[in-house]
């Protein structure tokens, strides 16, 4: 069993409230291979919500309390990033998971490249903050882009 960001396999739960469909995953989901998870849902936060990006850092940086997770009309959403991080990695240890295929560029599933903090579109290198949690304890992670 893996993980899998919900919107890969056609759930409407990114910011805009829109899903990312892909289908070769979606093929897989179908064989019941994969589990799904929204961190930033499971975190608490609404469908749809503004966009958000890691300030001055990567998901790691948030993972070790040295920067945070703002939103484009500037709240702090760093708690909820951090809750739901953790939740899907309670899920994965629970089902055994020992990989995921998460959406990139999120600031919570990116892996390897993440949105910068001037919502411009620009990309930085780095993990987003659930992406560095399952990585710190182990669990192999891949984008959509790489399935």
């Amino acid at each position: 069993m893996k993980l899998v960001s919900a919107c890969l396999i056609g759930i409407d739960c990114n910011y805009r409230g829109e899903n990312k469909l892909n289908h070769r995953i979606f093929e897989e989901f179908r064989k019941s291979k994969l589990y799904p998870v929204c961190p930033e849902v499971l975190g608490g936060l609404p469908i749809p919500r503004s966009p958000s990006e890691i300030k001055c850092g990567t998901g790691l940086d948030v993972i070790n309390e040295s920067t945070k997770v703002i939103s484009k009309s500037g709240d702090d959403l760093t708690d909820s990033f951090v809750r739901g991080a953790y939740e899907v990695l309670r899920i994965a240890q629970t089902i055994g998971a020992k990989e995921a295929i998460l959406k990139s560029r999120s600031p919570s599933c990116g892996c390897g490249k993440i949105y910068d903090e001037t919502f411009s579109g620009k990309l930085i290198d780095g993990d987003g903050v659930t992406t560095a949690l399952l990585k710190k304890f182990g669990i192999k992670v891949i984008t959509d882009e790489e399935f």
